[in-house]
């Protein structure tokens, strides 16, 4: 059933106000009676968690966070109001009991069901929610696993439907979550229409959108009246099918269907019914299909939207707040912004999570953002074969397929994460990899309720072993983690990443003053190293992981740079990540290449430091976010280097348009010396990709890859470009045969602060390519950066004045990671 927004007649009232808080020992209070006796009450926001009521407080922080599973905790309201309401709860985290007026009216023990109950207000009423210890409840548990992830702490979370947040050492801080972290409602009927729920029902035959209705309703007026139902422009009536049901269809000619926001246009149309003088709203829908390209292999996994495959890349999403957990538009709207401004077109919400609410994917209808959505499943052997266990798990996922129904974004549903993963490496045999949570409940579940979306039963999964990168979904670590060269991308002959390039990315400076309280000791802080992530009893962490590949791409000793001038290794460090994951996306978006997807582990961080995030804990971008952004451009030119073969040029065009575009190409000596130039006008069709050998664009032999290593090198950079006719560059690719090297050198790079309509800008040129070009100013930050500046080529930055900056003047330095010494600018005075 889809979601209903409002109704004409029915009341809807937010039990947001006027909370408390208290905490006892487990058991010890077993009612609301037992709270007349003394306690330390604290205010506390619903929906909220425990954890923000005693932050807010000033009892609990983020930065040493006190374990809140070891205690009950209870809420309590007083609202006037009299007569029958239905009372709604929306997510109660975990063990939860709700009391109103001194009577029991649920017990819950799934974070992630909401709940309606019918309740009798009395004039002035209490209403008490309890939340139970957690350990103690998981420490009576019986049963022994098949198998014990060292990731997840305590194993006997797999008996309870919760959130794994909080509970992962390693890399997520101990955060429970613990409270009404979702609305609670009172609705009043008070209308003639009775909406008990609404199936919405979308898909596209050739350029028609057809949206079926079908309406489960009471009517209490005099005789039933007319209904329509609205979409758009177009109205078609709805018929009685009996005492309690409307239905209809709605069919929409040359319909204007919904784009992942890299290839179109996300486009949504409004849905109301009129039952008489009664309006329902039923939201925005979107038409589009979707389906999963397995190759001619059958191996591989493409997603093809409205008959298009669609090569996604984006990134997997931690939480917008681990203490509140939010789920409002407010909340959401400033990292979903981020994410589709850094060139992504799909969100992944994986199975360590927890599920997001309406807004969110309101959101990412809106931004034309796909989002794979795990079910909460991950890495530990779950009780299949407990009915009551199997039964929750059934209403979780009906309730998340209705609520989601009409999102166009919902692109894959997948079982969970790690599951058949952690069996398989654990050695199980392969009947116990997966179980019939994955292979039946969720699968019937995914047809009742959203046939239109196609379904994987584990992430990884698909190959002879379910961590096998080279047939179905992987989360591929072969660069990363497990230190292959970057060469391995292509050799590994990955199919669709769900999860892939962790690294301990590096924040801005301001945000390492969040950490360390004055952050100029960063990489041998121990509160520094502490925020690393690190996998639960490996030797290494992510820091490693990067410092290997700083050695790879710019041949320095990390240990000896980071005692010896710790600002260059955080300098270069930034760098690193963002130039490899650059290299490995424009590796699997070339034409020839088996990949259709790659989904970086991971988004955001969860609190401030070096973490998997490609965005930091505050919000700012660091700057292997910037890199995502290069590497995802729609109209998108890249290199590969080919050996012997010389460089390939890889020309994409993944928009409805055709582009016409020169594509010039220049070898640099000394960053700034041409000793070879080459042009072509292009055409790029629409939906399009290409690979241009750089030798047919030249009238004579050069080793562009300084592979057959006659004489000296040639050339230190190539640079290739698209430039349309009015001169602007469309997309920028650089190669560095002989690596990026740490040689710096005078670049005579400069930097002219611009006032422009709407702030500040900065006017960039180079006599000699700068590289990883980026800016400090305690009071902006560059709207792009960590980027290579080509010589000659001017390049107009703007600046976003920072948060409490407003009416600030820029103030600041340009840095080039080849540069001897960075360059200032200020408003003349």
């Amino acid at each position: 059933m889809a979601r209903v927004l409002s109704v004409s007649g029915q009341r809807v009232a937010a039990l947001d106000a006027g909370w408390q808080l208290t905490a006892t020992a487990p058991g010890a209070v077993a009612d609301p009676a037992g709270l007349a006796q003394a306690h330390a009450w604290t205010a506390a926001s619903v929906p909220g968690t425990a954890a923000q009521a005693l932050r807010d407080a000033g009892h609990w922080t983020l930065a040493a966070p006190t374990p809140l599973h070891d205690c009950d905790f209870w809420y309590r309201t007083r609202f006037a109001g009299d007569g029958a309401r239905a009372l709604r709860l929306h997510g109660l985290a975990t063990l939860a009991e709700v009391w109103l007026n001194g009577e029991k009216l649920l017990g819950s023990d799934n974070m992630f069901l909401a709940h309606e109950v019918d309740a009798r207000l009395a004039g002035d009423n209490e209403l008490c929610l309890a939340f139970r210890a957690l350990h103690p409840a998981l420490a009576k548990k019986k049963g022994r696993a098949r198998w014990r992830p060292r990731m997840i702490e305590p194993g006997a979370l797999r008996f309870v439907r919760t959130t794994l947040l909080g509970h992962m050492a390693g890399w997520c801080p101990p955060v429970h979550a613990v409270g009404p972290w979702r609305p609670v409602e009172l609705v009043e009927e008070t209308g003639p229409l009775r909406v008990r729920g609404a199936d919405l029902r979308t898909h596209v035959e050739g350029s028609t959108g057809v949206l079926g209705l079908t309406l489960a309703a009471d009517w209490h007026g005099a005789a039933r009246p007319d209904a329509v139902l609205e979409i758009a422009t177009t109205r078609v009536p709805l018929v009685w099918q009996d005492a309690q049901t409307l239905a209809g269809e709605a069919r929409l000619a040359d319909v204007a269907l919904w784009w992942p926001h890299t290839h179109g246009t996300p486009a949504l149309h409004d849905v109301r019914v009129l039952v008489g003088d009664v309006v329902v709203d039923l939201g925005r829908v979107g038409f589009r299909t979707i389906e999963v390209d397995r190759g001619p292999d059958d191996n591989g996994f493409a997603l093809k939207v409205n008959g298009q495959r669609v090569f996604c890349r984006g990134a997997c999403w931690s939480s917008a707040d681990i203490v509140s957990l939010p789920g409002t538009r407010a909340a959401y709207a400033p990292w979903l912004e981020r994410l589709r401004d850094g060139g992504m077109n799909m969100v992944r919400v994986g199975g360590t999570m927890a599920y997001e609410s309406d807004d969110f994917f309101a959101l990412c209808d809106e931004m034309g953002v796909l989002v794979w959505q795990d079910f909460m499943f991950a890495n530990l052997d779950y009780p299949a074969n407990d009915p009551a266990f199997v039964d929750s798990v059934s209403r979780e996922a009906s309730q998340l397929l209705d609520r989601t129904q009409s999102s166009p974004s919902l692109a894959v549903l997948c079982g969970g994460s790690e599951v058949a993963q952690q069996a398989a490496m654990l050695g199980l045999p392969r009947a116990a990899w997966s179980s019939k949570l994955f292979d039946e409940v969720l699968p019937a579940a995914v047809r009742a309720g959203r046939p239109d979306v196609p379904y994987v039963a584990h992430s990884p999964g698909g190959g002879a072993l379910p961590f096998a990168v080279n047939s179905g979904v992987s989360h591929y670590y072969g660069v990363g983690a497990y230190l292959r060269p970057l060469e391995d991308a292509r050799r590994a002959e990955v199919r669709f990443a769900t999860e892939c390039l962790a690294f301990a990315n590096v924040p801005e400076a301001a945000t390492i003053a969040r950490v360390l309280e004055g952050g100029e000791a960063a990489p041998t802080h121990p509160k520094w190293k502490a925020r690393v992530p690190r996998d639960a009893g490996a030797p290494w962490d992510f820091e490693d992981v990067r410092d290997h590949y700083l050695r790879l791409l710019y041949g320095v000793d990390p240990l000896a740079l980071r005692y010896g001038d710790p600002d260059r290794y955080l300098r270069l460090s930034r760098a690193v990540t963002g130039e490899v994951m650059e290299e490995v996306l424009g590796e699997w978006r070339r034409g020839r290449s088996s990949c259709a997807g790659g989904l970086v582990w991971m988004f955001q961080d969860l609190w401030p430091g070096a973490g998997w995030g490609v965005v930091d804990a505050l919000g700012a971008p660091k700057a292997a976010w910037y890199a995502l952004r290069r590497a995802a451009r729609p109209v998108q030119v890249s290199l590969s280097d080919e050996g012997v073969n010389g460089l390939a040029v890889h020309v994409l065009n993944e928009t409805a348009r055709p582009v016409e575009a020169t594509l010039s190409l220049v070898c640099l000596r000394n960053g700034e010396v041409p000793v070879l130039r080459a042009e072509r006008k292009l055409v790029l069709p629409p939906r399009s990709a290409q690979e241009i050998a750089a030798a047919a664009l030249g009238e004579s032999f050069f080793d562009t890859t300084y592979a057959y290593r006659f004489g000296p090198p040639p050339h230190d950079v190539t640079v290739a470009a698209l430039v349309d006719a009015a001169g602007a560059r469309l997309a920028e690719a650089f190669h560095f045969p002989q690596g990026r090297g740490t040689a710096r050198v005078e670049l005579e790079l400069s930097a002219e602060l611009v006032a422009q309509a709407d702030g500040w800008a900065l006017r960039l040129r180079s006599r000699r390519c700068a590289q990883s070009v980026h800016v400090e100013d305690e009071r902006f930050r560059a709207d792009d950066e960590w980027f290579h500046l080509a010589p000659g080529i001017e390049r107009v930055v703007r600046l976003v004045a920072r948060e409490g900056a407003s009416g600030a003047v820029p103030d600041g330095e340009v840095y080039a990671l080849n540069g001897l010494s960075p360059v200032r600018f200020r408003r003349a005075s």
